[in-house]
């Protein structure tokens, strides 16, 4: 099986003194510039960042373990990547009692953004992945994908309508496995953004795999976000200025099973197909929970489609670089 990178991202985010370098992974270190300290590290199966203006440097490497820390306490919860995480132990068994309050969260949200992208978003696409992953390994893969009789009945166990969420226990049929590769980075990203806000952080950049502002640059301007146009590494497609928001890109450049790019993660529930509308799709809202999920909902919609579900999305702006390359803007 192929695999491209994962979760590869098209976001950079200007940083608030040129030249600045990254901290080797998982540790903090502070700049010549000592208002600003620096993590990076891995978390969810993608490249994790934290940027932290802060008078103290000391005070700034604090916040930036108890960051770490929450966070990695999150992952042990939604991981597929952990065997022992609840998400695992809930796909095995279809039961899960007693859950932790964040995963009762995550999964309402999830659902109520399946409701409101018809689907579209679906948190128990996981069974598609299954297939195409084990299809895609084999050394004499049909490299036009699964056979159709074998999707039909990977979708015989999606739905997001199969999945009972309470505050005391999970419940899903047997054979229904759910990932929340398409949300849970948003959510550990806005779970960090208010922790340090809690603790008087007025300008920051966090991204748990989604990328969040905390305020303005020190200079008082927008960071500036620029996206990258998938088919020319190193070209912007375009810039984007954000202070309090967040920003999220899907596309099927993510993960690609097969080497031709035909197949790729972000899987249609409704037809066990995989996403080919657009190059990409960013979209910038007030949290980056919102900007996770929608980002993948909105890779299976159309313009119109998306434009009506807007207003009640809390998206303000969708930027989509379609098949041709052409770029569309859509604000709420």
């Amino acid at each position: 099986m192929t695999h491209h990178l994962s979760r590869r991202r098209f976001i950079q985010i200007s940083a608030a003194v040129a030249g600045l370098s990254i901290a080797p992974l998982g540790t903090p270190r502070a700049k010549a510039d000592t208002s600003l300290v620096e993590w990076r590290g891995t978390l969810l199966g993608a490249v994790a960042t934290i940027k932290l203006h802060h008078h103290d440097p000391h005070e700034a490497e604090r916040l930036i373990a108890l960051s770490i820390t929450e966070a990695r306490r999150l992952e042990r919860l939604f991981s597929l990547y952990l065997t022992d995480s609840a998400l695992v132990a809930l796909n095995r068994t279809g039961v899960l009692l007693d859950p932790a309050p964040e995963l009762v969260d995550i999964l309402a949200r999830s659902k109520r953004y399946a409701e409101l992208t018809d689907g579209r978003f679906d948190p128990t696409v996981q069974p598609l992945w299954t297939l195409y992953a084990d299809h895609f390994a084999r050394p004499d893969a049909d490299p036009n994908g699964p056979p159709q009789p074998a999707v039909a009945d990977a979708l015989t166990r999606v739905g997001y309508d199969k999945l009972s969420i309470s505050h005391d226990r999970l419940v899903m049929p047997r054979g229904t496995t759910l990932t929340l590769n398409g949300i849970a980075q948003g959510y550990v990203t806005d779970t960090i953004v208010e922790l340090l806000r809690s603790q008087g952080v007025q300008q920051s950049l966090v991204d748990m795999g989604e990328a969040r502002a905390i305020g303005p640059r020190p200079d008082g301007l927008p960071w500036e976000v620029a996206i990258e146009d998938p088919e020319h590494t190193g070209r912007t497609a375009a810039m984007l200025p954000i202070v309090d928001r967040a920003v999220s890109t899907s596309g099927a450049y993510g993960f690609r099973f097969d080497p031709q790019g035909r197949f790729n993660h972000l899987f249609d529930p409704h037809s066990g197909d995989c996403a080919q509308r657009y190059r990409s799709v960013t979209t910038v809202a007030d949290n980056a929970t919102a900007a996770d999920a929608l980002s993948t909902a909105f890779s299976l919609m159309s313009p119109p489609e998306i434009r009506a579900v807007l207003p009640r999305s809390g998206i303000e702006r969708v930027h989509l670089i379609d098949a041709t390359g052409a770029a569309i803007d859509l604000g709420a």
